[in-house]
């Protein structure tokens, strides 16, 4: 291995199996001449992928596996993870984290396992409860950050207010802004509108003067813009992520079956595909693959679980991103001068 950033890559949790990992890896490898990969998992079977792939050879000297003994499957229960299975593939990532032999982890696996075990092993920040998890959303503004996507399928109003400052923090971040705007997820943005929970977090966010609140948004305001980050709970979030996907799919397989029609709007598809590829990348689910975990003590991207090779590359970008700014260090050292409750 080189002197590069490194990446531990759980290469045996994801839905597809450890050839989808295996080949993204090397494709990063590829495109990423500053970052290495470790990959960790069943040492034989991962092996058998990359002697069979093409750039091993030429890039072998920046990837290496770390063993483990166990898989964690979708279906485990979070506490049996942590009892039994801490010498999983996932565990062991996350392990290289903590001890800092690598600067960030990236899994395709279970969502409730990967919090489970980032809480255990890697620790959260002083003042935080729960991690939460986000990522930007297309929209008419550069991007919107929704937070939680589905960590914590239930939150407190203190937990609401913890994920609008660490999101602000990213926003800042990955924007390259000095300010940016938070809103809180509401199924309207007069002020009597809401539930109990979303009016207290309200309140609670309106005291906090390190957190620039702009008030409740709807859930169309995630794509026009209205805000840098919208928070809410990962029942919310997560059910909002799944519709924002399937329609962006439906959109993407009509524009494809229009085109597809005739030979003429064949033509008229290569004629338009310049000008379209732009909007349509910007639709794809797969372009904005990888989702981050905020609050815990370290770098932590996780992955679609049925991701293919593109969009498993993706996430593995994000990561490296993420590292390279020292987004979990920023979001520390903000969290020192407040007093969470």
């Amino acid at each position: 291995m080189t002197g590069n950033l490194r990446i531990a890559v759980d290469a045996m949790s994801c839905d597809h199996g450890a050839q989808v990992a295996v080949n993204a890896s090397l494709s990063f490898l590829e495109r990423n001449k500053t970052s290495d990969i470790v990959l960790v998992g069943n040492q034989s079977e991962l092996e058998v992928f990359l002697f069979q792939h093409p750039l091993y050879s030429s890039l072998k000297h920046r990837l290496e596996i770390s063993p483990a003994n166990s898989v964690v499957l979708m279906d485990d229960k979070p506490s049996v993870v942590l009892r039994r299975k801490q010498d999983s593939s996932m565990a062991e990532a996350l392990k290289m984290a903590r001890d800092g032999s690598v600067s960030a982890v990236v899994s395709g696996g279970n969502t409730g396992a990967l919090m489970a075990l980032g809480r255990s092993i890697l620790g959260t920040f002083h003042g935080v409860d729960r991690p939460a998890i986000t990522k930007l959303f297309p929209s008419q503004n550069g991007g919107t950050l929704v937070l939680d996507l589905g960590a914590n399928v239930d939150s407190s109003a203190e937990q609401l207010m913890q994920f609008a400052l660490m999101g602000q923090i990213l926003a800042q971040v990955i924007k390259e802004k000095e300010q940016a705007d938070v809103a809180l997820l509401n199924v309207g943005d007069e002020n009597i509108k809401g539930n109990e929970l979303v009016r207290l977090a309200d309140s609670l966010i309106r005291e906090a003067p390190e957190i620039n609140y702009i008030g409740f948004a709807e859930g169309g305001d995630i794509f026009r813009g209205k805000a840098d980050v919208l928070v809410c709970d990962g029942f919310v979030g997560n059910i909002a992520l799944k519709s924002a996907e399937g329609a962006a799919n439906i959109i993407l397989d009509g524009v494809k079956s229009f085109f597809e029609r005739s030979w003429f709007t064949r033509l008229l598809a290569k004629l338009l595909a310049p000008h379209m590829a732009s909007a349509l990348k910007q639709l794809d689910p797969d372009t904005h693959n990888g989702a981050m975990f905020l609050g815990l003590n370290g770098v932590v991207v996780k992955s679609h679980g049925n991701a293919k090779v593109e969009a498993f590359v993706h996430a593995i970008e994000l990561a490296d991103r993420e590292a390279r700014s020292n987004l979990p260090e920023k979001i520390n050292k903000a969290l020192e001068f407040i007093a969470f409750d």
